[in-house]
């Protein structure tokens, strides 16, 4: 026998074992050589703990395991005696208070943490209270009757019983008898021997021989068997067929139709018919007096296609559910006309109250005299219904049995405004202002009255009263708690507008405009009226807009409103009322040169030069030396092809404005004359009071380039990028030059020298793509537009650029990715129009073209696009349309069209010229 083996801590040590010595901890001294640092225990001390040590050995209370636990710091046992001194409390007070405040310092996050994890927890393993808690607060609004028509669960034991012993009788197998397969036998020996006496129309296929001929004869007499025996079934229900069943009424065309319109449900449907049958049957026997449970079993026979089992059901739940209307409603619609006149009679006498029994009784009604006797009937049980009362006095033909019927009405319903409105609408003006004043002594809180009787009196021609009475109604309604919020009073405007009621219309708007924005100050009250007009013009309500721009105008004089009602009745209204409007505009504020300008504008359009020219007068009288003034009285004057009378203008102007835009006009007027000299002259002059100016450089330029002389022009571009080096415009102009009539190798150096001095610039970025296309350089283009779009990622014109060198077949998903960079750019939104119109998708392409106008209609490039595009997918009155926008709008910027409209060569051609000019020039 093996001893057993010793534990390796209580084996004995080698004899030369020295410890520490093969992890080198020899040689130093540690606590175990020198004894504890504190005092040890007395002689006493310890005699005592051996004494305590023998007694409990003696008793058997041997714990050896206790003292492994406990705390070394804890001056116990043989520690007892220890001196527990000063500085030992500072050191356990220290100790604590360290503790205290690390532990209320890490409290908050320790709680958030420990929350956060009680949340999860409960999130994941949520109790079933809560499960359920959204169900109970639901139980709150449950009725004493919905409670007590909760079914009763029934006894299923006997019928689950049942459907488990047909389960098992269905699974059985029995074996064929033997007189079966005798008769089978039997009836093949017949078919094969009636096989050989056919005519030699049998089939043979496979051994076996089939007569088609005895199969279409044989199917020919079930169908009739079975018309025969539908037909004697239908007239014995009807009561009229032989015990033999020899007689018959069925018409075997409208059976074959009944048969091909009859909807063949699936075994799907037909079981959840019948578990739904189940369900309902259980309900309806539980609880008889529910209605909602036989109207549902009603229906649900009617899905079925089983209107007399319908019918049957829905008469049980009446007579079930005697009191319930909606069960007999059920029952009148399940039933023809003549039945339900039955079954409401049987109705109102067990709900003399039901408005809804009494109108369908009137409903089933024909005769306009049978009708006024149910509806009387019903108010003598039901006085007080406001809609009996509606229908009583709609079925009166003659007007005084009307008035009479709504006296007695407003008699009995005091309180119901239509009542009163009706009544007062059908007599005189005298007695509907004594029926008002009855009305709103009755109902004290209807503003529909106070606007009654403010129309009344319009109508009646007292338009001094309207406002009169408006102030006293909101005054009364702010007393009884019956004011309307002042966004309700302005659709209660809009309301008297649309029933032609245009002074009630302005008197609500006057009284309750300023309702709610007492504490708001001037600038917020004009911007919100502003905001109420713009939203009326939106909705059509052009009326409610000038009275809310009216009254902006009377408490606060702002040149905002003035110009918006003046644009209101430029386009939503007529020539004198804007006139009307402007005269009123520059008398109020006749500092503001933008009124005089849209006053001579609009005088101009009409055809009025002689005041267009006296309202510029009347202008320079208020604004002496004004800029704008000046140079639109040179405009009108060039617009009247007086020319001379521009050139004394402006040099008047050049006289007393002396600024860079009059300038500019001069050389341009001369330019469009043809007098290149006399412009080269002006310029010379302009450019010694503005040497900087980049437009008068690039005017220099092309008026040298026009002539030929392209080192004066060269001359020209150069000293403009010199003193206005960041124009880029004229470093455009310069590079084109050099193209045209230098070398492309210059004109791509002028433009890398315009993209050092413009950086991150799409114009630049543009035309050096463009002067590689043109030089065929198709490579290094599609390297610039690289670059191009990682410098101006938003720019749609380079996104269009790059677009249009891809290939047919990658274009959408370039398009795709320019939408998500700059979505709503009108340059990108019109080349996607121009992509559906390359692929021959008018009505994709139509949609696109007008988002890019929406989207800005003063890039006049969008505009020539659409109608170049309605020159081919539109009708005549398209483009003519579109013209009149274009004319409306008046667009400014644009690549194309900018050029077109500027080109001397275009002088004195109309907008809708250049709008066909452009449209051709576009590739």
């Amino acid at each position: 026998m093996f001893a057993p083996r010793r534990d390796f801590l209580n084996e004995q040590a080698p004899d030369n074992y020295v410890p520490g010595l093969g992890r080198g901890a020899t040689g130093f001294t540690t606590r175990s050589d020198i004894g504890p640092a504190k005092e040890g225990p007395t002689e006493d001390a310890i005699k005592a703990a051996l004494a305590k040590r023998a007694e409990q050995l003696k008793n058997g209370d041997d714990d050896d395991d206790d003292g492994r636990f406990e705390d070394n710091d804890n001056e116990e046992g043989l520690f007892a005696s220890g001196t527990y001194d000063e500085d030992d409390e500072e050191a356990d007070r220290i100790y604590r208070e360290v503790d205290a405040k690390m532990d209320l310092r890490r409290r908050a996050r320790r709680e958030a943490r420990e929350k956060r994890e009680q949340e999860e927890y409960e999130l994941k393993n949520p109790k079933i209270s809560k499960q359920f808690a959204d169900l109970k607060r639901a139980l709150s609004t449950v009725t004493d009757e919905e409670w007590a028509a909760i079914p009763d669960v029934g006894d299923l034991t006997g019928k689950n019983r049942r459907s488990r012993k047909m389960m098992q009788q269905q699974q059985r197998f029995y074996a064929v008898p033997d007189s079966v397969m005798s008769g089978a036998r039997d009836q093949a020996a017949t078919d094969a021997a009636a096989a050989d006496e056919t005519d030699g129309t049998a089939t043979e296929t496979s051994g076996i021989l089939t007569d088609f001929r005895q199969i279409s004869s044989a199917r020919d007499k079930m169908l009739g068997m079975k018309l025969d025996q539908a037909g004697t079934e239908s007239v014995v229900r009807g009561g009229t067929a032989s015990v033999a069943g020899t007689s018959t009424s069925i018409d075997p065309k409208g059976y074959l139709t009944s048969l091909s319109n009859s909807i063949i449900k699936s075994d799907t449907e037909i079981g959840d018919i019948q578990k739904a049958r189940m369900l309902l049957e259980s309900v309806i026997k539980t609880n008889p007096k529910h209605a909602p449970g036989w109207i549902a079993a009603a229906r649900l026979e009617e899905i079925a296609q089983k209107p007399a089992t319908a019918r049957k059901l829905v008469q049980q739940g009446c007579d079930n559910c005697p009191t319930n209307e909606d069960v007999w409603l059920e029952n009148m619609r399940l039933n023809t006309p003549a039945h339900a006149r039955i079954i409401v009679a049987k109705a109102v006498k067990f709900i003399p109250k039901s408005v809804k029994l009494w109108l369908e009784a009137m409903a089933l009604e024909t005769e306009p005299r049978a009708k006024k006797s149910i509806v009387r009937k019903a108010l003598e049980n039901i006085p007080q219904s406001v809609t009996l009362w509606k229908e009583a006095v709609n079925l009166e033909t003659d007007e005084a049995d009307a008035r009479i019927m709504l006296a007695r009405a407003v008699e009995l319903v005091p309180l119901s405004v239509e009542l009163w409105l009706a009544l007062a609408r059908l007599e005189t003006d005298e007695n509907a202002r004594k029926v008002l004043n009855k009305a709103r002594q009755a109902v004290r809180t209807s503003y529909e009255i106070w606007v009654a009787a403010a129309r009344l009196e319009e109508q009646a021609g007292n338009v001094g009263r309207i406002d009169v009475i408006m102030k006293r109604g909101v005054a009364e309604l702010q007393r009884h708690g019956g004011l309307l919020e002042r966004e309700q009073w302005l659709t209660e405007a809009e309301k008297c507008e649309e029933e032609g009621a245009v002074l009630t219309c302005q008197a609500i708007v006057r009284v309750t405009l300023g309702q709610g924005l007492e504490n708001e100050d001037d600038a917020e009250k004009v911007d919100v009226w502003m905001d109420d007009a713009r939203g009326a013009i939106a909705r059509g309500s052009y009326g409610t807009a000038r009275a809310i721009y009216a009254y902006v105008l009377r408490v606060a004089n702002s040149t905002a409103a003035w110009r918006a009602a003046a644009e209101l009745e430029r386009f939503h209204g007529t020539k004198d009322a804007l006139f009307e409007v402007l005269d009123k505009a520059v008398e109020a504020s006749p500092q503001s040169e933008d009124l005089w300008l849209l006053y001579a504008r609009e005088k101009s359009a009409s055809g009025d030069v002689d005041g267009a020219r006296a309202s510029l007068g009347r202008a320079f009288e208020f604004n002496p030396n004004n800029e704008n003034i000046w140079l639109t009285a040179v405009d009108l004057e060039v617009d009247s092809r007086e020319y001379a009378r521009a050139r004394v203008l402006l040099a008047r102007a050049r006289q007393e404005a002396k600024t860079e835009r009059v300038w500019i006009k001069s050389v341009v007027l001369e330019r469009q004359l043809g007098a290149a000299e006399n412009a080269l002259q002006l310029l010379a002059a302009a450019l010694q009071a503005f040497p900087a100016s980049a437009k008068l450089h690039m005017m220099k330029g092309q008026i040298y380039e026009a002539e030929a002389k392209v080192p004066q022009a060269r001359e020209a571009y150069l000293g403009g990028t010199k003193v206005a080096p960041r124009s880029v415009p004229l470093w455009v102009l310069l590079a084109r030059l050099e193209e045209a009539h230098g070398s492309v190798v210059r004109c791509r150096s002028v433009l890398e020298r315009a993209a050092l001095v413009n950086a991150r610039n799409e114009t630049i970025w543009l035309e050096r793509i463009r002067v590689e296309v043109r030089a065929k350089n198709e490579a290094q283009a599609k390297i610039l537009c690289a670059k191009a779009l990682q410098e101006c990622p938003a720019s749609g014109r380079l996104w269009a650029e790059s677009i249009w060198m891809e290939p047919r077949t990658q274009r959408k998903a370039r398009f795709v990715d320019a939408l998500r960079k700059c979505e709503g750019d009108p340059t990108l939104v019109v080349a996607v129009a121009r992509l559906f119109w390359a692929e021959r998708k008018p009505d994709k392409a139509r949609s696109w073209f007008e988002r890019g106008i929406k989207a800005d209609a003063d890039v006049g490039d969008s505009w020539a696009w659409f109608y170049k595009f309605l020159g081919q997918y539109g009708s005549a009155d398209d483009r003519a349309s579109l013209r009149d926008q274009f004319l409306v709008t008046d667009p400014k910027h644009g690549e194309v069209w900018a050029r077109v409209r500027k080109d001397v060569r275009n002088f004195g051609k109309t907008r809708a010229e250049l709008l066909e000019l452009a449209a051709a020039e576009l590739r």
